[in-house]
């Protein structure tokens, strides 16, 4: 069994990492350098930062902090919000990033996962999906959770993962901050329709979620406000999943 990726993500809105619930009801956390750093030596696998408000403001995300994540941390992180081009990812990769994060400008040029993957490696491409439930399926949702797109969020994961996207990070706007467990319905139902590695995100609460995340397929498993408040230690979290027949990095 591959060692499930421990992953701790970094909402990054006007130079500070923030949280909320449901995609609303945004809080300052901290310093995204700080808990980069932090992290690092809890034993993280990896980090995810997004520029939230990139894209609903339609500008360029701040590269800045790029920089100085890629000075001071030894592991790889990827960067998402407001890329619109190959020439937006050369330049975030350049600076230091390992992996490009897109969603919305995914979502309306599909062609950019495309361009991405031929240039730079299926490997570097993470297309993020926000879904939230209707009726029997999920819709996908861009601007940061503000728009439904009416679009079905199963058969637009197939159509990126075709298009050359490497990494699928699944983000449950319905179980997002809410600390009750990630939606292991629509998880399982990704990960059986895909062969390439899934991103369980949104909803983690205790430890007992990441195990139902790893046994329903998800290679990582994606947590916020339960590792910025000090719920869950990643090096103990680790430890339970060791000793529950997971394998993860130590």
């Amino acid at each position: 069994m591959l060692a499930k990726r421990i992953i701790p993500c970094l909402d990054v809105r006007s130079g500070r990492v923030v949280k909320g619930k449901n995609f609303k009801n945004i809080v300052d956390v901290d310093n995204p350098l700080t808990l980069a750093k932090f992290y690092c030596e809890e034993g993280a696998d990896e980090l995810v930062f997004y520029d939230i408000t990139a894209s609903h403001e339609d500008r360029e995300l701040s590269i800045q902090f790029i920089k100085d994540i890629a000075r001071f941390i030894d592991i790889p992180f990827s960067v998402g919000g407001g890329i619109k081009s190959v020439e937006d990812m050369r330049k975030i990769l350049k600076y230091g990033a390992d992996k490009i994060s897109i969603n919305s400008s995914a979502v309306k040029n599909p062609q950019l996962i495309k361009e991405g993957a031929e240039t730079f490696g299926s490997q570097c491409i993470v297309v993020s999906v926000d879904c939230k439930k209707s009726s029997e399926s999920w819709n996908v949702f861009i601007n940061g959770g503000r728009i439904d797109t009416g679009i079905d969020a199963i058969g637009w994961i197939k159509e990126a993962v075709s298009l050359g996207a490497g990494e699928i990070v699944l983000n449950s706007i319905d179980s997002d901050g809410m600390k009750e467990g990630y939606d292991l319905e629509l998880l399982e139902k990704v990960v059986n329709e895909v062969s390439v590695p899934v991103i369980a995100s949104g909803g983690a609460g205790v430890e007992r979620h990441f195990l139902e995340g790893a046994l329903s397929g998800a290679d990582g498993i994606l947590a916020a406000s339960v590792f910025h408040y000090g719920e869950i230690k990643i090096s103990d979290l680790k430890a339970y999943l060791m000793d529950e027949g997971v394998a993860v990095r130590i």
